[in-house]
């Protein structure tokens, strides 16, 4: 069938093919990435790995609708209004908080069961919080950082994304989002998306339920780096640290925050009201944005979760679980989730010799990931000379 001809493009029309020009060339730059030649070496014995010895799969992971929710909704707890002091002098968010305070099981919609399949145990597992609408960072970290493979010695790397459902005010594009992120988890196997509102507050229901999937599909993880989908992370950098560690005893690591107290100004997103915590100030725990921990704490968090009651700051959340479990935190110099300011500097260092060395940087937009993995894998890159990405 003969389509009507137009005389002009509109200025619309121009714009969207512009984007689509941008993100192919986008797409291309990063697939010419220079691979070093021990990654290219573990490329190939991952491939060969795919197959053991008597010809089955090893470690090939699959998107699965997750087992539809039997039995009724975890419904509002009203009484809490009464029971709460000045409950009605609450923000609606802290109100809604209390109130659904006690549901902590949410159906799984997105699963994938064989992460961990195969004979080689995983090593290091990469669980990166997320939300729905963001596919570009999820994008970007599948194809620098986040990559599954061998790893250093035949180490295995997995990775999954933790998401709920499109937060109310996202409510007009939650079926695209939905057929999206359905896409990814058949792409890509790595997505577990629970049935809860992807919202701040309810950060703390990701790590409680990645702990009970780690104890269901992936038991055997020697590792876990719990993060944001903002950071970069030197893959490598971990690898060499965790080789020094031990899986089966205590490692809780990241940027230290001892002595943090409770935001008590209701306009702020981290407002938490006396009526949560009275106390002064939280236990000791490790900023949320990235923290490495051992198959042992994980071990023990899960057992210590269930018994502490959800508080609405996931980070501090960890803490109130580490401290019920007798376990601390401990700090890491390569771990910088406040990213990284020099002496003097008027803004963050964007210095990849300064980076090659740390671990996991918060606050990266997805550009700025690209560009420093970029930069890090560059054959040219000389630090004794110094170089910037511009």
């Amino acid at each position: 069938m003969a389509l009507p001809c137009r005389r002009s493009v509109t200025p619309k029309t121009l714009a969207l093919l512009l984007v689509g020009v941008s993100f192919l060339a986008l797409h291309l730059w990063l697939l010419e990435t220079p691979r070093s030649p021990e990654e290219e070496g573990e490329e190939r014995q991952e491939e060969k790995g795919r197959l053991d010895g008597e010809g089955h799969t090893e470690g090939v992971a699959a998107g699965q609708p997750g087992t539809p929710h039997q039995g009724p909704l975890c419904l509002a707890n009203t009484s809490v209004a009464n029971s709460t002091a000045d409950f009605e002098q609450l923000p609606a968010r802290i109100q809604d908080f209390l109130q659904y305070r006690h549901c902590r099981r949410f159906p799984l919609l997105w699963d994938t069961p064989t992460k961990c399949a195969g004979r080689r145990g995983v090593f290091l597992l990469l669980a990166v919080k997320s939300a729905p609408a963001h596919y570009e960072r999820r994008e970007l970290i599948r194809r620098t950082w986040g990559r599954e493979h061998g790893g250093g010695g035949g180490r295995l790397v997995r990775r999954v994304f933790l998401l709920g459902t499109p937060a109310p005010e996202e409510a007009a594009q939650a079926p695209r989002l939905a057929e999206l992120v359905g896409l990814e988890a058949r792409e890509h196997g790595d997505v577990l998306q629970w049935a809860f509102s992807d919202t701040f507050l309810n950060l703390t229901l990701k790590h409680l339920h990645l702990l009970d999937w780690l104890h269901a599909r992936c038991p055997g993880a020697s590792f876990l780096l719990s993060c944001d989908d903002d950071v970069f992370v030197h893959t490598a950098n971990v690898l060499r640290f965790l080789e020094g560690q031990a899986a089966g005893r205590h490692l809780f690591t990241g940027q230290l925050m001892a002595g943090s107290v409770p935001i008590r100004d209701r306009h702020s997103k981290y407002f938490v009201p006396p009526q949560l915590f009275p106390g002064e100030a939280y236990p000791v725990y490790c900023s949320g944005g990235g923290f490495l921990l051992s198959r042992h704490t994980a071990r023990a968090l899960r057992a210590a979760a269930r018994r502490t009651p959800l508080f609405p700051i996931d980070d501090a959340f960890m803490g109130m679980c580490l401290q019920r479990a007798g376990l601390e935190p401990s700090g890491h110099e390569g771990i910088r989730p406040f990213g990284v300011q020099l002496p003097g500097a008027q803004r963050p260092s964007f210095d990849p010799c300064v980076y090659r060395e740390l671990l996991l940087v918060h606050r990266f937009a997805p550009y700025e990931m690209l560009l420093m993995w970029k930069a890090l894998h560059d054959p040219a890159l000389s630090c004794r000379r110094g170089q910037r990405v511009p």
